[in-house]
């Protein structure tokens, strides 16, 4: 999906391994820039679809594609998607966000949606099959809690699985590691 964007050159990537001495690093700007907390203006929704899975549940297992979308595997058999931070680096400013219909079924590698930013415009390809029963129509209105982000409460879409083991035994989705180190290849 954003394979397009990414060139060597233009992230600069950090390893995920462990500092070797007793030293504290502090954080490069990088990092800094896009964290994982909720911008100070957004408010979550208590009586949201996705409230319990953002806040409440832990995932059973989270997996990556390699077009930079995540897969969280949720104990009732489904699975919020959404994309990565890399992703939502590479995008830039986030401009608008369609999102697919509740209801609909989908199957691996169809098309979930799109994200438009200042750079260009992309589809999100669904990782797995199953029927959507939650978006994040916040991002209708919102899309740049996207950039903000994208892992949390920029989730895209929650979906019903059809079979869990599309993503637990999953040959082509990669692990946290395994994505950590296309990363590295990038």
């Amino acid at each position: 999906m954003f394979k397009s964007l990414l060139r060597s050159s233009s992230i600069p990537l950090r390893t995920f391994s462990k500092p070797t001495t007793a030293t504290t690093v502090s954080p490069s700007p990088l990092l800094r820039a896009f964290t994982t907390t909720t911008p100070h203006h957004y408010k979550a929704d208590k009586n949201s679809h996705a409230y319990k899975y953002l806040h409440e549940k832990t995932p059973i297992e989270t997996k990556f594609t390699e077009e930079h979308e995540y897969v969280k595997l949720y104990d009732d058999d489904s699975a919020l998607i959404g994309i990565t931070q890399y992703a939502a680096q590479a995008l830039g400013d986030v401009t608008f966000v369609e999102l697919p219909e509740l209801g609909t079924r989908v199957e691996i590698g169809e098309t979930l949606g799109s994200v438009e930013s200042v750079k260009s415009a992309s589809e999100i390809y669904s990782p797995v099959s199953g029927e959507v029963v939650g978006v994040n129509s916040v991002l209708e209105s919102e899309p740049g809690l996207l950039n903000h982000d994208p892992t949390v409460e920029g989730w895209i879409a929650h979906i019903k699985l059809d079979d869990p083991k599309q993503i637990t035994e999953s040959e082509t989705l990669l692990t946290t590691e395994d994505y950590a180190k296309s990363l590295e290849e990038d």
